[in-house]
């Protein structure tokens, strides 16, 4: 029998979310839809209205300021020149300097076109130059129009200047010329706001960047930086009396108007954030959007309520894992789910257990190998005894080493080359010792100290503390061979002593070493220190313990710091039998 096709089912879920859909959201996205396209347009010709108004208000700003400066410089031709200098006028200049900060010079031309003063912030003041200055523009625009407002320059291209010349009310008077520097109008250009954020800009009539509240975009007089700006600019030029839309430096979109500064011929431009501006329409979309969310609501605490049952234990897990990870091998993950996931659960506390003891393993090793041979520290953690590191009375062997004329050498030398050199030394020592099964108790400086038959027992301990030291002699002496060779005046000689000594473990909780101490300790020191360059010297009880099996020379006994009496020294004969 032939089985019709099954038709694809929908969710419950789904089939009311699109008639709650049709019924609720189409009907406020249409509102919601209506109320923005009229909000818009309201809002757009109230904007238009307000950045003009803003824009007009800018350019008063300016206007007063450069006012300011202009009723500054008619205080200064007011009375007639005289035949002589005039220090009333001198004091009056330097005065106009002081309280008009943007003034950076100043030149006073009589009626006849000569200069009779200038002073200058930056440059050096002349009085009675007689200079002739009657066909300068400045002079010439002043006495034709009675103020006079130079072209913006960019002195060295980068901080902006204009030349401003005010004419006495009679000719006898002649004409104040004065440099100003603009980046002084920063201070009024940075006080204007619009809106929250919004800010204002101005260009001279060539397009030209003369203030901004980022000086330094001034200051850099770059083109292409500004061209943003220009491109503003030129937008409003071609739809006058109407707010234009367009990017900013930043590239965010900003809403745009101009108004003109009269006298300098310049245009103050203020902007506003788009987004700002559409403050309110965009308000009114998310209160539109909220609406439709709320539709959502039950749908969503529903899926919160399932999501919740799901996620919890995935998360306990995650912070459980994060704990393990971070090394707390004694933390458990406790999940009482019935299911996949308590199973998980019981996987990873197993793991941690497992952790923990390759971590103990691994701790009790790396304690071990401080002051044990590698291959004693991994036969104590095999067998899980450490016993043999406790205090205890026991015959050992003692080494000590170190470099002759180490002292002088640190001292001439560079760190560099001395930390070189102990890297190079300390290896092949720790090779050597290794090698022989032997304990590297320390290093000190250009010494080190080594133990033979502690804490592991170990046959012949003398003999084998004799071997180790000719192959420590060899290993180092072709160290010096490269060292003296690049002048450096060293020597490495080797003593050890036999007889019984309390060695254990000592310190503290935070800090363990294993150590020797006792007599034969004292006695190995000494002959290290009386040992030459390439000589091993040893005890007799050394030198009994090894008997005919190494090459061994009686030398004189000798007197050594600590000893009451003269001590029987043998010396190793390096290089035979070998």
């Amino acid at each position: 029998m032939h089985n019709p096709p099954v038709a694809p089912r929908t969710s419950l879920f789904k089939k009311y979310f699109l008639a709650l859909f049709a019924a609720v959201v189409v009907p406020l996205a249409i509102a919601g839809g209506s109320e923005a396209w009229f909000g818009y347009h309201d809002r757009r010709e109230t904007l238009n209205d307000l950045l003009e108004a803003e824009a007009r208000s800018a350019a008063s700003k300016i206007q007063d300021f450069m006012d300011g400066i202009r009723d500054q410089l008619g205080w200064t031709v007011q009375l007639p020149w005289s035949d002589s200098a005039d220090d009333r006028r001198r004091l009056d200049a330097l005065r106009l300097l002081r309280q008009v900060p943007a003034v950076m010079s100043l030149s006073l031309v009589d009626a006849a076109g000569k200069e009779r003063l200038f002073v200058s912030r930056i440059g050096l003041n002349r009085v009675e130059d007689g200079d002739d200055h009657s066909n300068d523009p400045a002079v010439r625009g002043a006495r034709s129009d009675r103020v006079w407002y130079g072209p913006v320059k960019f002195l060295d291209g980068s901080e902006p200047f204009m030349t401003i010349a005010v004419a006495g009310n009679r000719s006898a008077v002649g004409v104040a010329v004065a440099e100003i520097n603009l980046k002084f109008i920063w201070d009024v250009i940075s006080a204007i706001r619009v809106g929250q954020t919004g800010e204002a800009f101005v260009l001279d009539q060539l397009g030209r960047l003369v203030a901004h509240p980022d000086i330094s975009l001034v200051l850099r007089a770059d083109e292409a930086a500004t061209r943003p700006l220009q491109a503003l600019w030129a937008a409003i030029i071609t739809r006058p009396g109407e707010a234009v839309t367009g990017p900013d430096l930043s590239g965010k979109m900003v809403l745009a108007a101009m108004a003109p500064i009269p006298g300098v011929d310049w245009s103050v431009v203020v902007k506003q954030p788009v987004a700002e501006a559409f403050g309110p329409i965009y308000a009114a979309l998310w209160r539109t959007a909220a609406l439709l969310v709320a539709g959502a609501v039950l749908a969503a605490l529903l899926a919160y309520w399932l999501t919740r049952r799901i996620v919890g234990p995935i998360r306990l897990l995650e912070l459980g894992v994060a704990r393990i990870g971070a090394g707390h091998f004694d933390h458990r993950i406790s999940l009482a789910t019935g299911d996949e996931l308590e199973r998980l659960a019981s996987r990873f506390n197993e793991m941690a257990g497992e952790l923990a003891v390759s971590q103990e393993r691994s701790e009790r090793i790396s304690r071990l190998r401080r002051f044990l041979a590698p291959q004693v520290a991994e036969l104590v953690d095999r067998t899980g005894d450490d016993s043999v590191l406790d205090g205890r009375r026991v015959e050992v062997v003692v080494v000590f080493c170190d470099l002759r004329g180490f002292t002088p050498f640190s001292a001439q030398s560079e760190p560099e080359t001395v930390m070189a050199v102990l890297g190079e030394y300390y290896h092949a020592l720790e090779s050597v010792v290794s090698a022989h099964g032997a304990t590297l108790l320390s290093f000190s400086g250009d010494g080190a100290m080594v133990l033979v038959n502690a804490p592991v027992a170990c046959p012949d301990p003398a003999l084998r503390a004799v071997n180790m030291a000719r192959d420590m002699q060899m290993s180092v002496q072709r160290l010096l061979v490269g060292w003296r060779a690049q002048g450096h005046r060293l020597g490495f000689g080797v003593g050890l002593a036999m007889g019984l000594a309390t060695v254990g473990r000592i310190g503290s909780e935070g800090r363990l070493d294993y150590a020797a101490i006792g007599n034969v300790t004292n006695l190995a020191s000494r002959l290290c220190s009386s040992a030459e360059d390439s000589e091993i010297l040893i005890d007799r009880v050394a030198a009994g313990a090894v008997g005919t099996n190494a090459p061994l020379v009686e030398l004189d006994a000798r007197v050594l710091k600590g000893f009451d009496q003269p001590v029987p020294v043998f010396a190793v004969v390096i290089g035979v039998g070998q």
